[in-house]
């Protein structure tokens, strides 16, 4: 028993370690997508961030259900004028930009679903 318990143990671990987190996207790419007529949702973090990796695999699932929005991981390890020319002081931190490139929200910490769900409606993603 105490056998079958362990293995079950790693089992649901390694299911956890597969999860994907949202792939990186190059800073030059995103600052030039942005504005261009559809609202665009930027999560700013680090891979080595727990909570950023939380937000990567909530956001990875976002765009497997809806890959038509605009939605880019910014990793300032790797870009770090990044976090400056975006002001980001902590991380992870979520910032959505409407259609037109203004930035109409910012959030710093982990969004739970129900709250990331209705921040996609209410900017008409």
């Amino acid at each position: 028993m105490k056998l079958f318990l362990i293995l079950l143990l790693l089992l649901s671990l390694n299911a956890t370690a597969a999860e994907q987190m949202l792939q990186e996207s190059k800073y030059k790419y995103v600052e030039m997508s942005i504005g261009k007529g559809k609202p665009f949702f930027l999560e700013v973090g680090a891979e080595s961030c727990h909570s950023c990796v939380i937000m990567g695999k909530m956001l990875y699932k976002v765009t497997k259900k809806h890959p038509e929005y605009n939605i880019h991981f910014i990793n300032v390890q790797k870009e770090r004028d990044a976090a400056y020319e975006l002001k980001v002081r902590m991380i992870p931190t979520q910032i959505i930009f409407d259609k037109n490139g203004k930035e109409v929200y910012r959030h710093i910490g982990v969004l739970g679903t129900e709250e990331l769900n209705k921040l996609f409606q209410t900017y008409s993603f």
